[in-house]
């Protein structure tokens, strides 16, 4: 049973390992939603997420033997490394098992604090069910992701530290992979102040709780596929479900192109790093239909390697209309090259890269193309660019930016 006396013991436990992440008020957020909106920051934690504190915790509960036996757990990144991390506090063995898809950074951090790292499959239900096998074979003790009131009662310290800062808080926004921190936060939040709204939120290519609430039962998704790898999950824990259903109001899934945007802005306003999956709920702010509350998004976590977070990056620029591509076609003479970059001079637009093509037509002096990337401060400035361009006689054809 998750009952307060439990989580108010997980709260004292867990500050031995983690650090406390203080609410950030968000100027950016709150004027865009009219809310008063606060961040949760659990990508500052020690292992770059929230994962620590129900690891944690969930080894304080084992017996001196189930320790000694050593500890399996499957996860995409973060559970690992809360585990990794909490056996290397006890002086006990870890291995764990990571989908062969898990970023190197998650499968480096894993291994740099003393676990054994074995990649299987391409999603976490794949690893889980050869970590089970693995468990068997060895006789570890197994530490369910999720799955496991004393894992979700230490996720729900989180709630905890939140009324301790903001006791009138009316909604708060949770990440939902496999439902662990949503059943500690909404479970917690709920006993210490029923009127509290505890949404869940989850990618859309992921939606794993949805479909089971609205099925009446935990269902297995037939595929997911999400830019959120952290919450990229087929079934929702069968332990923990009923609690989801009984605590949680809603459930709202997000589509990767909003959080590709939610990425650009959570670096540029509040100078953070934040995962897919933690930038879940940053992305569902707009999609609450209320106004003049205290809201706090759950920043889940900050584990991304530097080759997602670059593509990322390039991507959002591109939705936002930062940067985008126009091909011109022109005559091949002297000159026409400094027409076109003075044109664009003179709108303050500014030339990333440039592809000149003289084999677009048999005839060049008729027309060679010139494809010109830019950058732009967003869609109005694009289109004043286009629009000069239009202008001076030039057809300017948006293309596929590729940078």
């Amino acid at each position: 049973m998750l009952t307060l006396e439990k989580f108010e013991e997980a709260s004292e436990t867990v500050k031995k390992v983690t650090q406390e992440t203080k609410l950030v008020y968000s100027d950016f957020y709150s004027a865009q939603t009219e809310n008063k909106v606060y961040l949760k920051p659990e990508n500052m934690q020690f292992t770059g997420a929230y994962k620590l504190r129900g690891a944690y915790y969930k080894l304080s509960t084992l017996s001196d033997e189930e320790r000694a036996k050593g500890l399996i757990t499957a996860s995409a990144g973060n559970h690992a490394q809360g585990v990794a991390y909490a056996a290397k506090c006890y002086g006990v063995k870890a291995v764990i098992v990571m989908p062969t898809t898990t970023p190197l950074i998650k499968v480096n951090r894993t291994k740099s604090y003393g676990a054994e790292v074995v990649l299987h499959g391409d999603v976490y239900d794949e690893a889980c069910e050869h970590a089970y096998e693995l468990a068997k074979e060895n006789g570890y003790t197994f530490i369910h992701p999720f799955d496991d009131p004393a894992v979700a009662t230490g996720q729900g310290t989180i709630a905890m530290e939140i009324f301790k800062e903001l006791p009138l808080v009316d909604y708060i926004l949770v990440p939902v992979g496999g439902g662990g921190l949503a059943t500690g936060v909404s479970t917690l939040a709920k006993l210490l102040n029923p009127k509290i709204k505890v949404i869940g939120v989850e990618p859309e290519g992921a939606s794993c709780l949805k479909a089971s609430i609205e099925a009446g039962k935990v269902v297995t998704l037939e595929h997911v596929s999400t830019i959120a790898d952290g919450t990229a999950v087929k079934t929702p824990g069968t332990r923990i479900f009923p609690y989801l259903c009984k605590n949680l109001d809603d459930v709202i899934t997000i589509p990767d192109e909003e959080l590709v945007v939610a990425f650009l802005d959570m670096v540029e306003n509040h100078k953070m790093v934040v995962e897919n999956s933690g930038l879940l709920t940053v992305a569902a702010l707009k999609h609450l239909k209320v106004k003049g509350k205290k809201v706090v998004s759950i920043l889940s976590g900050g584990n991304m390697d530097v080759i997602t977070m670059s593509s990322v990056v390039q991507q959002g620029l591109i939705m936002r209309d930062r940067i985008f591509t126009v091909s011109v076609l022109l005559p091949d003479k002297p000159g026409e090259l400094s027409h076109v970059a003075d044109v664009i001079a003179r709108q303050n637009g500014n030339v990333i890269k440039l592809e000149h093509n003289q084999f677009v037509s048999i005839n060049r002096s008729a027309a060679v193309e010139l494809r010109i990337t830019l950058e732009a401060f967003g869609t109005e400035h694009k289109h004043q660019i286009i629009q000069a361009l239009e202008q001076n006689g030039y057809k300017p054809k948006l293309v596929r930016t590729n940078i």
